[in-house]
């Protein structure tokens, strides 16, 4: 089998001009927010607009409250342990492997219920809440775990949350 191609000068500069946004294992800025630990590996500045991803990991009992974002869709995807998922009236348990997306003004929220920390990746379409938990999450301190909820954290996160126009909701009807 073989493909046809083109012909043109290998020096096309409409072909070799770069673009990608690489960020190595273990880079990115990193905070806690809510307890979890957050790596933001992409903007939507960085992205052109199209997404904003986040690296996460959750600690056992952790996880944020059950809320919408109105304006926003996230997505997720478990990279190892499991973390029990609301959706609206309805919860399940994800693992990894699984896939979870969330359209926009769905209740939702993600809980570690195990003994172990969970690993995911998720992404806000269009790109904005990253850049906010960026901004006004607390920064990491590298070898220190999250540190227990203070008042500091739950005013940051109410911050992020009024800033992002998330509504924050009960956890079942």
């Amino acid at each position: 089998m073989s493909f046809s191609l083109i012909e043109m000068p290998p020096d096309d500069p409409r072909w070799n001009k770069r673009g990608a946004v690489y960020v190595p294992s273990g880079q990115g800025p990193t905070v806690w927010a809510a307890g979890d630990v957050y790596t933001i590996k992409a903007t939507g500045a960085q992205t052109n607009g199209g997404f904003g991803f986040i690296e996460a990991t959750v600690p056992a009992g952790g996880g944020p409250p059950a809320h919408a974002h109105p304006e926003e869709e996230e997505t997720f995807y478990i990279l190892d342990g499991e973390l029990e998922f609301l959706d609206g009236d309805h919860t399940f348990t994800a693992v990894a492997g699984d896939f979870i997306h969330i359209p926009r003004g769905v209740r939702h929220r993600f809980l570690n219920r195990g003994n172990h920390a969970a690993k995911m990746i998720f992404m806000f379409t269009p790109p904005r809440l990253e850049q906010i938990i960026a901004d006004h999450a607390l920064p990491v301190r590298p070898g220190e775990a999250p540190p227990p909820l203070d008042d500091d954290q739950i005013e940051r996160f109410d911050l992020m949350a009024r800033k992002a126009r998330t509504i924050m909701l009960p956890e079942s009807s």
